[in-house]
């Protein structure tokens, strides 16, 4: 008797580790559920396409990658950030440009992408059908893995519709969250990055409700979450957090060596005048105080931000006082973004908008400057000894690692000529030999021995 032929389900993920994360969750699913993944349009039933809609970039590269899809499948879901864009009249923004799709959500909507892929694949139900592994089906290798804590952001920032798109801040709860990552640690992650669009004010929105971890109360809190991660003897990487007072008391964890000295903070300007009209919650005073108390406590701490350049009425003397910031912040990792207009935001209507020419003038400056502060903070690393983990064992350039201060895909890379017989997604000491604008190059330790 021939078995009924399991339905293939195509999947294109676009945008942040957020997105990826909503992903995989929606991947677990279809798993659990007995249909397969295809990698191949023409072996797919359907295609679902998660996308992007934070920047006109972004929307453009979903747009398209949704018209592929239809062009290559014909049958296509759509879901994520741009699937809740609208425009100025209320129409949706992918049914305008593809009215061909079978249906559209918006992010963070597993339940519908799943309604929608019954409606038109139904589902199988064959009992043979592989099981899903218990950390669900990920994007990422299997020696890291996203943790994601909230969905939504409190936020108005005026260059940013996120909070239209996902909604408010919104906390998983505790237990939910740390059985995750148990789960995943079980599976062999080595690397847990915590995500979330406000990081810091994970638990606000439940006023910290206490949950119950295997019996003992816990907080819904950043703090009480670092502790109990620590506590799974894996890096644990912080993600998008805002530079709050609260944040001080996890200092001394990575001081202590329990999460990893790192901290990912978007600052985006240092003008108080451009930081007011982009409704950020600290100014740039606060928080140079702040990276010095946190450097006092952590010296080893790595701090990466990114920057908008050309936001409407920044004039030269604004952008003067942002490398005046820089100079004096020193930090390990920028990124810079010229400022874009993104259809729904309140900053488009501000005045003094800034020619394009000029926003790309000055991200150009902004990054050229960093580049001299970055290369110095890497200097400062050669001839010491340090721990990486493994990412690839390229057979050219020998072993393609990360340090404890290189966050995957976005950071540096630590290479390792002479580490062809380490092992993926393993911990290994290094002696840094060389350096170059983004990576550091090292040894083993072992190889002197």
């Amino acid at each position: 008797m021939n078995r009924p032929a399991v339905p293939r389900v195509g999947f294109v993920s676009l945008g942040c580790p957020k997105a990826s994360s909503d992903a995989e969750n929606i991947l677990t699913r279809l798993r659990a559920e007995g249909y397969e993944v295809a990698s191949q349009y023409d072996g797919a039933d359907l295609v679902v396409v998660n996308t992007c809609g934070f920047i006109d970039a972004a929307v453009e590269e979903s747009l398209d990658a949704i018209g592929e899809a239809l062009a290559e499948n014909g049958k296509v879901i759509v879901t994520g950030c741009l699937g809740a864009k609208k425009d100025s009249a209320g129409r949706g923004v992918v049914e305008q440009v593809h009215p061909k799709v079978l249906a559209v959500t918006g992010p963070h909507a597993a339940e519908e992408v799943m309604d929608a892929v019954h409606q038109h694949l139904p589902r199988p139900h064959d009992p043979f059908t592989d099981l899903v592994p218990p950390q669900g089906v990920r994007l990422t290798p299997d020696h890291y893995a996203y943790l994601k804590i909230s969905e939504g952001c409190n936020h108005r920032c005026t260059f940013c519709i996120i909070p239209s798109l996902r909604g408010d801040l919104l906390s998983r709860p505790i237990h939910d969250v740390l059985r995750e990552a148990e789960t995943l640690v079980k599976a062999g992650v080595n690397e847990l990055l915590v995500i979330s669009q406000d990081t810091s004010a994970y638990g606000v929105d439940t006023r910290y409700r206490t949950g119950f971890v295997n019996g003992r109360p816990v907080k819904t809190k950043l703090y009480d979450l670092c502790r109990e991660l620590s506590e799974l003897d894996v890096w644990v990487r912080l993600h998008y957090v805002y530079p709050y007072p609260s944040v001080d008391d996890i200092i001394p964890l990575m001081a202590e060596g329990r999460i990893l000295p790192y901290l990912d903070v978007p600052f985006q300007h240092a003008s108080p005048r451009i930081l007011k009209a982009m409704k950020r919650p600290a100014s740039a005073e606060n928080n140079l105080e702040r990276i010095r108390r946190w450097r006092e406590i952590c010296p080893d701490l790595t701090i990466r931000s990114t920057f908008i350049t050309g936001f409407p009425g920044e004039t030269e003397e604004d952008f003067e006082e942002l490398l005046g910031f820089l100079e004096e912040a020193r930090l390990d990792r920028v990124g810079a973004f010229a400022f874009s207009p993104v259809e729904g935001a309140a900053a488009n209507a501000l005045p003094g908008a800034v020619p394009a020419e000029v926003r790309e003038e000055r991200k150009r400056r902004l990054m050229e400057f960093q580049e001299d502060i970055s290369t110095q903070r890497l200097e400062a690393k050669i001839g010491r000894e340090i721990v990486v983990i493994v990412d690839e064992i390229d057979p050219e350039e020998g072993a393609i690692c990360r340090s404890e201060g290189d966050a995957p895909d976005i950071d540096g890379l630590v290479i390792v000529p002479e580490g062809g017989d380490m092992e993926v997604g393993k911990f290994y000491q290094v002696r840094v030999t060389d350096c170059d604008v983004h990576d550091l190059y090292a040894e083993p330790v072992w190889a002197d021995e």
